[in-house]
C-alpha cells in the first residue's frame, strides 16, 4: 500500500468507525456486530502506526491516550454553568408560572411552551468543537471555572471526537425547514459549545458492583459518584474502564434557533445522544401529567435520573426572562420524592417468615422517602448487620425504590455517641420459643419448630396470594381469626369451609360469608405452575414454579422426580434440588397433597410439558441476538430439552443458534461445517 493509498484508506476508515458509533450511540440502531467495528479500529491503529503523520486528534484511535496528568488545568467557561432551583410539587411549579405571567404575561408562556427533559443524575460536562473537531472538555466546576477533562471525555464512545455535516442533513424532519441546515453550515466555521450530562448507565454501575462485591470491596453508593469520580481520574485509561456515556441538554452558542427543543434536534444531527423521552408540553397541566408518567415508570430506564428539567421553549423569551442569582428565571427542575432519606434506628426486632426464617427488621423514626413515610426497613439477615456494623441507636440513611422495601444502605458513623448497642441474633424464636438454628453453609437463621403459629400464618396468608391461588377476601387479619378460632388448622382446611362456619364469626354477616365461600370454591381449580409457587417450598418463587410446571408437565411426574432429575435443569443447582426433595417427599407434605385434592382441590396439567430428551445430550452455542427470546432463554430451553451449553465453537458443536449479527462464532461455524440453525428452526426442533 502506498503512502497516498493509506491516507485515503484512514480517511474511509475513519468516516466508517464514527458512522457506526453514531448508529449504535444515537440512533440505537447497530449497524455492525461488535467483531466487525473491533476489526475497523484494528486495521486503522495499523496504519496509523505505519503512517504516524496521519494521525488527527479526531481519530477513534485517539480516545485513550496520553500519558496521567500530575494535576488538571483550571478552565473559564464562556459562559457560566447556571444551577436551577428547585421544584417539589405541582404547587411548586403552578407558583413558578406565575412569577413568569407577572414578568412577561401568561400568553407568552402559553405562545411558548415549555419543553421538558428527564434530569439525568451524572455530572455536567462542557464540550468545545473548533472548525467541527472536539478540543477541550471541562467540568463543571463553580459554574464560572472547571477542570479540563478533555482525554478523559475522549474515552466516552456516545461523545463525537469531529461533528457530523452533510450526512445528517435529511435525518431529522425538522432540518427539513431549512434553518439547521444553515445552522450546521455555520458551526464548521466557527466554536461551538456543547452541554451534557456524563454519567453511568444502570446495567455498569451493577456490574461494577458486583466485581467489587467479589473482591470483598465496599459496594459504591450511586452511578452519580462513580460517573463524577471516573472523569475525575488523572489517568485516563481508568475512565475508559468506566464505559460512561454521555447526554446533551443545551447549547449555549448563539445559533440563531427560536426553540430550545430545536437544540436537540441540531446536535442529534450532530452526532450527539439526545433524550428520546423529552417532550415539548403545551401547558402546566401537559407538564403534570409527564411529571407523574416518568416518576412511575423511571425505573425501567436503563440510566439514574433524580427529576424533570422545565424550561420555556421559545429562546427570545427565556433570554429575555434573565437570570437570578445562579439560575435562569425560565428554566426549574422538578425533584422526584428522595429515593435515599436519614433516620434514627430506635431497635431492631427480628420477623419470622413463612419458611421459619428469621429476618431482623430496624424501626426507626418516621421519615419521609420516595414519597412515603417510612418506620421500618429490612436488614436482611444477620451478617449483613455485622457486615455495615449496623447498631440500635445509629444515624443512617436508608434507601426506597417505587414498591420496594425500604433497605439501610449504610450508617453514619461520625454521628455516634457511645450509647449505640450491638444487635445480637436471638437464640430462641421470638413467636414460639422454639429453637432457633443456622445451617451449614448458610447465612439465615430459622425457627427450627415447623408448628410455629406465625409460620403457619405466613404459610396460609402465601397460600392464597397473587401468583398462587389468589383468594380475595382472605387477608392476614381474617386468616388469623380463623385459625384462634379452630376452624383451619392449615390452608387445606380453607376448602372445607361453610357459610355457617363463617356466619358466627365477628365482621362477617351472610353475604360476606356467601362471598368467602364462593371465592374459595372458584379457586379449586388451579395451574400446576401456580399450585408449586402456592406450597412455599424454600427456593422456589414464580419464576421457578413456572420452569417445574414446563419440565414435569403433571403433579403426579413432580412428586415422582428425584434429586438428579432437578439437578438436570437449567438454573437449579443443589440447594433447591435439596430444598424440592425435602418437600415433596416429606410424608407431612404429601397427606397434606392429598388433603387438598379430598377437598375437591384439581390441579391441572401443564399444557406443554418439556420433552426433555428431545436435544438428546447435543452441544449448542448461541451467537447474535435472537428475535423472540433473550440468548439465557434459549440456554435454558436447551438444558430443559435435554441438550448442553458451550462457550466457544469446535468440531465437537453440533449447533450453533445464530441471531442477528452473530459475529465471529458464526464464521467459525461455517469453517467447521458445523450446523447452523435459525431461530424458527430451533424452535421446529423443540414442537
Amino acid at each position: 500500500m502506498t503512502k497516498d493509498e493509506a491516507e485515503k484508506r484512514i480517511s474511509v476508515l475513519k468516516k466508517e468507525i464514527d458512522g457506526n458509533r453514531y448508529a449504535y450511540h444515537v440512533l440505537d440502531e447497530p449497524r455492525v456486530s461488535d467483531a466487525v467495528d473491533d476489526s475497523l479500529k484494528r486495521e486503522l491503529s495499523d496504519l496509523e502506526t505505519q503512517y504516524p503523520e496521519f494521525i488527527t486528534s479526531d481519530s477513534p484511535t485517539q480516545r485513550v491516550g496520553g500519558e496521567p496528568l500530575d494535576k488538571f488545568v483550571k478552565v473559564h467557561h464562556s459562559s457560566p454553568m447556571l444551577s436551577l432551583n428547585d421544584a417539589f410539587s405541582e404547587e411548586d411549579l403552578a407558583k413558578w408560572q406565575e412569577r413568569l405571567a407577572k414578568l412577561v404575561g401568561i400568553e407568552k408562556i402559553k405562545q411558548s411552551g415549555y419543553f421538558c427533559e428527564l434530569k439525568m443524575d451524572g455530572l455536567a460536562v462542557s464540550l468545545t468543537y473548533k472548525n467541527g473537531v472536539f478540543k477541550l472538555g471541562a467540568t463543571r466546576g463553580d459554574g464560572v471555572v472547571g477542570e479540563d477533562v478533555t482525554n478523559n471525555l475522549k474515552t466516552i464512545e456516545s461523545i463525537p471526537l469531529s461533528l457530523r455535516h452533510s450526512e445528517a442533513k435529511t435525518k431529522n424532519p425538522v432540518a427539513n425547514n431549512g434553518i439547521l441546515h444553515s445552522v450546521q453550515d455555520d458551526v464548521f466555521k466557527k466554536e461551538l459549545e456543547i452541554r451534557g450530562e456524563a454519567y453511568l448507565p444502570r446495567a455498569d454501575f451493577e456490574k461494577l458492583n458486583q466485581e467489587q462485591k467479589k473482591k470483598g470491596q465496599p459496594l459504591y453508593a450511586n452511578p452519580r459518584n462513580i460517573a463524577a469520580g471516573s472523569i475525575r481520574q488523572l489517568d485516563p485509561k481508568i475512565t475508559a474502564g468506566r464505559n460512561l456515556d454521555f447526554m446533551m441538554y443545551a447549547i449555549p452558542t448563539d445559533s440563531g434557533l427560536k426553540k430550545h427543543s430545536e437544540e436537540h434536534d441540531l446536535a442529534r444531527d450532530l452526532g450527539f445522544r439526545t433524550n428520546q423521552n423529552n417532550k415539548i408540553c403545551s401547558s402546566l397541566d401537559d407538564v403534570f401529567a409527564y411529571i407523574k408518567h416518568w416518576n412511575k415508570e423511571r425505573e425501567k430506564l436503563p440510566y439514574q435520573t433524580d427529576g424533570i428539567v422545565v424550561g420555556i421553549n421559545d429562546e427570545k423569551l427565556f433570554k429575555q426572562l434573565g437570570v437570578v442569582g445562579k439560575a435562569p428565571r425560565g428554566q426549574i427542575a422538578y425533584k422526584f420524592p428522595a429515593e435515599e432519606a436519614t433516620s434514627v434506628v430506635k431497635d431492631i426486632i427480628v420477623q419470622v417468615g413463612r419458611t421459619g426464617k428469621l429476618t431482623p427488621v430496624a424501626v426507626m423514626e418516621p421519615t419521609l422517602v420516595a414519597g412515603s413515610v417510612v418506620s421500618r426497613a429490612t436488614l436482611h439477615n444477620a451478617d449483613e448487620v455485622k457486615r455495615k456494623d449496623i447498631k440500635i441507636g445509629d444515624t443512617v440513611i436508608i434507601r426506597k425504590a417505587g414498591d420496594v422495601i425500604p433497605e439501610v444502605v449504610e450508617v453514619i458513623k461520625r454521628m455516634r455517641n457511645g450509647d449505640e448497642k450491638t444487635f445480637k441474633m436471638p437464640e430462641t424464636c421470638p413467636i414460639c420459643g422454639g429453637k432457633v438454628v443456622k445451617r451449614e453453609g448458610e447465612v439465615d437463621y430459622f425457627c427450627a419448630d415447623k408448628n410455629c403459629s406465625i409460620r403457619q400464618l405466613r404459610s396460609i396468608s402465601h397460600f392464597v396470594a397473587k401468583g398462587a391461588f389468589e383468594i380475595d377476601g382472605l387477608g392476614p387479619k381474617i386468616i388469623e381469626q380463623l385459625v384462634n378460632e379452630g376452624l383451619v388448622k392449615d390452608a387445606a382446611d380453607l376448602f372445607d369451609l361453610k357459610e355457617g362456619d363463617l356466619e358466627p364469626l365477628e365482621r362477617f354477616a351472610e353475604q360476606s360469608s356467601k362471598n368467602l365461600v364462593e371465592a374459595i370454591i372458584n379457586a379449586k381449580s388451579i395451574e400446576l405452575d401456580s399450585f408449586i409457587y402456592a406450597l412455599g417450598i424454600r427456593h422456589v418463587g414464580t419464576q421457578m414454579a413456572t420452569d417445574l410446571a414446563k419440565q414435569f408437565g403433571s403433579l403426579e411426574n413432580l412428586m415422582k422426580a428425584d434429586e438428579g432429575d432437578f439437578e438436570r435443569m437449567y438454573g437449579i443447582g443443589g440447594k433447591v434440588a435439596e430444598s424440592l426433595i425435602e418437600y415433596l417427599k416429606d410424608e407431612k407434605n404429601i397427606k397434606f397433597i392429598k388433603k387438598l385434592q379430598s377437598f375437591g382441590v384439581k390441579i391441572k396439567n401443564y399444557h406443554s410439558p418439556v420433552s426433555a430428551n428431545k436435544l438428546d445430550n447435543k452441544t449448542f452455542v448461541v451467537t447474535g441476538t435472537l428475535e423472540t427470546m433473550t440468548r439465557d432463554e434459549a440456554h435454558k430451553r436447551i438444558v430443559q430439552y435435554g441438550g448442553q451449553i458451550s462457550s466457544s465453537v469446535s468440531p465437537k458443536t453440533d449447533y450453533v443458534l445464530a441471531g442477528e449479527n452473530p459475529g465471529s462464532k458464526y464464521d467459525k461455524a461455517r469453517t467447521l461445517g458445523v450446523k447452523i440453525l435459525t431461530e424458527q428452526e430451533f424452535l421446529g426442533l423443540l414442537k
